[in-house]
């Protein structure tokens, strides 16, 4: 049986895991979805706890 990480490998060399690949970096360059993603990161880091950050921090 083929590992996980093999799987993963043959995925990301064919045309669609290239493709996404592409998409992936594209989006992680983009300085709006950087923010939402730092914003959900740190709604979890907070869940929880009492005092959550003010809004617009």
């Amino acid at each position: 049986m083929a590992s996980l990480f093999s799987k993963v490998a043959r995925f990301a060399a064919s045309p669609q895991g290239r493709q996404l690949i592409a998409k992936a970096k594209r989006v992680a360059t983009d300085p709006r979805t950087r923010r939402q993603a730092k914003d959900a990161m740190d709604k979890l880091r907070n869940r929880g706890k009492d005092n959550p950050p003010p809004a617009g921090s």
